[in-house]
């Protein structure tokens, strides 16, 4: 999203009413279309769906739910493609969410009531052209996987509209967006997305290469590039997306690169480097960069956390992400983090690492327990467990104690995957007890 200044704001009039376009491009969306259109049903007036070329019966739905369907003819450019809609739209405000995106129905609500207080108040109604919101990539099973920062509710005006052929945005000023934690968009497209990225990655690649040969300078067209480059699986490739990555880094302060995507170029090599804890010199380096332009960012703090664990200093660590663990409970600072927001639970391995390495016993026992209940055939986590309160002077019987508060021991099941994990960890007492529960049951 560029940093320009729109030159004319044309905010409306100061009224309550809300008139809600919902807006979006499809083809070939017959699974989606439904849901698609079926969140909006209570709020939007009305529902603008422009088709490229379905083939399916994409249309033949979006028609009988009472969509308002335009064709377009495909021309390789998704912003022309939705400035098509954007101009067929009649209302005061646009929700333009993709086929596979949507809002909860609370969560719709919620967005109309903002929508209402922007319009009634004067100063935010002369401020505020866009409302800016998490989105949140789910995969099959509805679990989060990656959370990032989207503006799709924005003001019907003329000097809005998307800009570039592929991973358009908006282009208008961001003084001029508010962001609103407390509302998000559903991405469940996001595993299949996944599953067909090699399918798509090539002609994602193409789009953005002829972009660049226009706009040679533009880094978020770089960052773009870097992001399909690295998801072909073919080493030259990921060579040239860490080349780009680099340069964006190395930019500095400052570089004309939308935030989000800057931060997505310094993920990319502490995700690269925390894979491997000998690589934690360079991990604390990246993140200790990346605070400097972003500091408290609670991704990087995970991640110099995960560096200090592994170079032993557990002080600073456990502070860390004690602190990681106050803003996700809170919930403040996290509209800019992508990964822990996504999997809070990334940070109770470390924090049961730094525990251990302080001799905190007590974490150690919070922490694991909270891992285990959520996932009790975790034998990473539960052998050391085991080890490390027979260290600290555990009996077989306060052992017993704390594993039936995660375990049913009148499962068989439990009990011998405890016995298993018991006999591994050289606590052979604690095995043939587990065993004897189980020959009873």
């Amino acid at each position: 999203m560029s940093n320009k200044r729109s030159k004319k704001k044309n905010t409306g009039p100061p009224q309550a009413l809300i008139r809600l376009s919902q807006c979006m491009i499809v083809k070939n969306e017959e699974k989606n279309i439904g849901k698609a259109l079926g969140w909006a049903k209570s709020v939007a007036f009305e529902q603008i769906v422009v088709d490229t070329g379905s083939t399916d019966k994409t249309v033949e739905i979006a028609e009988r739910m009472g969509a308002k369907v335009y064709h377009f003819e495909w021309v390789d450019d998704f912003s022309a493609a939705k400035n098509h809609a954007i101009e067929q739209a009649t209302g005061n405000w646009i929700a333009f969410l993709d086929a596979d995106e949507y809002f909860s129905v609370i969560d719709a609500k919620k967005l109309m009531i903002f929508l209402k207080r922007i319009q009634t108040d004067t100063e935010m109604r002369e401020k505020y052209l866009a409302l800016g919101c998490s989105l949140v990539n789910v995969d099959d099973n509805g679990n989060p996987v990656l959370v990032s920062e989207q503006v799709r509710v924005f003001r019907n005006i003329p000097s809005i509209r998307y800009t570039a052929r592929i991973h358009e945005r908006l282009d208008m000023d961001i003084d001029n967006m508010v962001w609103v934690d407390e509302i998000k968009i559903i991405h469940t497209g996001y595993a299949i997305t996944e599953r067909k990225e090699k399918g798509r990655t090539e002609y994602n690649i193409k789009m953005i290469r002829r972009e660049l040969k226009e706009n040679p300078e533009d880094l978020n067209l770089k960052v773009y590039l870097a992001d399909s480059l690295k998801n072909t699986g073919n080493q030259e490739c990921i060579a040239e997306a860490e080349t780009l990555f680099t340069e964006i880094i190395d930019r500095g302060i400052g570089a004309p690169v939308t935030p989000i995507l800057k931060r997505i170029a310094y993920i990319y090599y502490m995700e690269k480097y925390a894979r491997d804890p000998s690589e934690y010199i360079k991990l604390e380096e990246i993140c200790r960069m990346g605070l400097d332009e972003y500091p408290q960012h609670i991704d990087f703090e995970y991640f110099l956390a995960c560096a200090l664990n592994s170079k032993g200093a557990y002080k600073e660590a456990w502070e860390l992400l004690v602190k990681c663990e106050a803003a996700l409970t809170d919930g403040s600072d996290l509209a800019a983090a992508m990964k822990i927001t996504a999997n809070p639970a990334l940070l109770f391995p470390q924090m049961v690492l730094a525990a251990q390495g302080l001799g905190d016993i007590e974490n150690v026992i919070k922490y694991v327990t909270i891992i285990l209940r959520a996932d009790k055939t975790r034998h990473g986590t539960l052998r050391p467990y085991i080890a490390s309160l027979l260290k600290h002077g555990a009996s077989t019987e306060e052992l017993i104690t704390l594993l039936k508060s995660i375990y049913d021991f009148s499962d068989p099941n439990d009990l011998l995957l405890v016995a298993q994990a018991a006999k591994d960890c050289g606590a052979i007492e604690l095995a043939r007890k587990i065993l004897a529960m189980a020959n009873k049951n």
